[in-house]
């Protein structure tokens, strides 16, 4: 993929801010180990926030739908993701699994860990994720109920403040058939991890 002047010259000032972070935090930015580290550490950043970028409901939207008669759950689970959380720009990191029911339509399977992928490499907070998340399936896909689990580690609550190593948060939401308990109690079991 080839880089555009924008995207370039971004990185440019991007460079240049870590450059004096590097400074204010009282190291040497001359110094051999750390010369191409402000351009190094504004390439991860613009990949790392690439979903600035991109339309996650146009992706799943330019899917080609299948017809299907076809009215239970469909699991996407396990979806590894990354993301930046907003407050402190650490990492935060787990498994997202989401569950539709066609309403006469089905989408290929990839579309989702896609659309997971772009609202994840953005500056986030689990809960807006999970919403984002299912907001896009369920506006664009209008299935007959969605739900999305996000499961994940939060380094600014691992590697500073309060230090728990072991803490791993949870969020949900859904629509549609899914307000049903015993719905959501299917797919609670489904997506259960054998440990």
């Amino acid at each position: 993929m080839k880089e555009t002047e924008e995207l370039l010259n971004a990185r440019n000032e991007l460079s240049l801010h870590y450059k004096s972070i590097l400074e204010l935090l009282g190291e040497d930015s001359g110094r051999e180990g750390l010369i191409k580290t402000p351009e190094r550490a504004a390439k991860a950043m613009q990949f790392l926030t690439k979903g600035y970028n991109e339309d996650p409901c146009a992706v799943l939207a330019s899917a080609k739908l299948l017809e299907e008669d076809y009215k239970q759950m469909v699991i996407v689970k396990d979806i590894d993701f990354f993301s930046l959380c907003e407050h402190h720009i650490l990492p935060f990191f787990g498994k997202v699994h989401v569950a539709y029911i066609p309403n006469k339509y089905i989408t290929g399977l990839s579309k989702i860990p896609r659309i997971v992928d772009i609202f994840t490499r953005r500056l986030q907070i689990q809960e807006r994720l999970t919403l984002q998340i299912k907001d896009c399936i369920q506006n664009t896909l209008d299935p007959l109920g969605v739900m999305v689990v996000v499961e994940a580690q939060h380094m600014c609550m691992q590697m500073r403040g309060v230090e728990k190593q072991n803490s791993m948060t949870t969020t949900s939401d859904f629509t549609g058939f899914f307000q049903q308990a015993k719905t959501r109690e299917e797919f609670m079991n489904l997506i259960k991890h054998n440990r």
